[in-house]
């Protein structure tokens, strides 16, 4: 009788071990994924798909068949749905795989990061610069670390993410190029979008501005988490749209002060963000603990 129950014992304990490796191999996975998936908005979408395999995990070892089997299809489509997303990260992940560069995978990718100060003077200097010249130019900076839904734009432009920079914002708008006529989007430190169409306002009031403040009153009365920057093509004067009202005519300095109120706490917390050691440090160290109260629970109900 006693070498059958430490039969089940280190049966039970075999079972525990292979179940600690098996979430260590998906946690070291999950970390590698997060290192080469570098974009910050993205990174939520990877964490949304981890939590589906979670869920699916546990409702299949709760012995729950009808939820189990609709997360594992949505994990099966959000699979496909982010490899289309992401091809030029599973490329490059793949093709390190294929090298055997397994160390590369670990290292995580440096990415320069301008600082709160920097990125207002370079958006500043660009719009009195553009002011000075009468070349109209319109800007959407978010506000907040919460991205805006690109389904408020009319248009979503097209994608650049390059980091703001003066000569960047304004060649943009120079007349001979193609996105000259629509608004770029800043995100913290980066050039999103740019060539963005964004909806016009129907107010009354703002029937007699012209069409980029308009646009800057449309988004901002659809928008709470973000703010316009609107030069004027005929007179070169600087507004700032924001709730659907416009704060017109400001100087340079002025702009830079209600950017500064607007922008340095969102672009502290960007630069304060957490790495991705870190955050795989975090996340191994909550899983660990959930798994060995797990284990401890069984232990405990076996005896009994």
């Amino acid at each position: 009788m006693k070498g059958v129950e430490q039969w089940l014992v280190n049966h039970h304990w075999n079972q525990s071990l292979l179940l600690l490796v098996d979430v260590g191999l998906v946690l070291a996975l999950t970390y590698i994924v997060l290192l080469v998936i570098a974009e910050r908005r993205t990174l939520w979408m990877v964490r949304g798909f981890i939590f589906l395999m979670l869920a699916a995990a546990v409702s299949q070892r709760m012995g729950l068949p009808l939820l189990s089997f609709v997360l594992n299809n949505l994990v099966i489509g959000s699979a496909v749905a982010m490899a289309v997303i992401l091809q030029s990260e599973v490329r490059r992940f793949l093709e390190q795989l294929g090298r055997g560069e397994i160390l590369s995978l670990l290292r995580p990718i440096q990415q320069a990061t301008l600082g709160p100060d920097n990125v207002i003077d370079e958006i500043v200097d660009a719009i009195r610069d553009l002011s000075q010249n009468r070349i109209g130019a319109l800007l959407i900076v978010e506000t907040t670390n919460t991205p805006i839904d690109e389904r408020d734009f009319s248009v979503p432009g097209v994608r650049l993410n390059a980091e703001v920079s003066c000569e960047l914002i304004q060649t943009l708008f120079q007349t001979s190029t193609l996105l000259h006529d629509g608004a770029i989007l800043i995100r913290g430190s980066k050039i999103v979008a740019a060539g963005v169409i964004l909806p016009i306002s129907d107010r009354d009031a703002s029937r007699q501005l012209g069409t980029r403040h308009r646009a800057a009153m449309g988004i901002t009365e659809r928008v709470d988490n973000c703010a316009c920057i609107v030069v004027s093509e005929e007179t070169g004067s600087i507004s700032l749209a924001e709730k659907g009202t416009l704060n017109r005519p400001l100087t340079s300095s002025k702009l830079k002060e209600l950017l500064e109120a607007r922008l340095t706490s969102s672009l502290e917390r960007e630069v304060a963000t957490p790495s991705l050691l870190r955050v795989g440090r975090q996340v191994s160290k909550k899983s660990f603990g959930l798994l060995s109260r797990f284990v401890h629970f069984s232990v405990t109900r076996k005896k009994t």
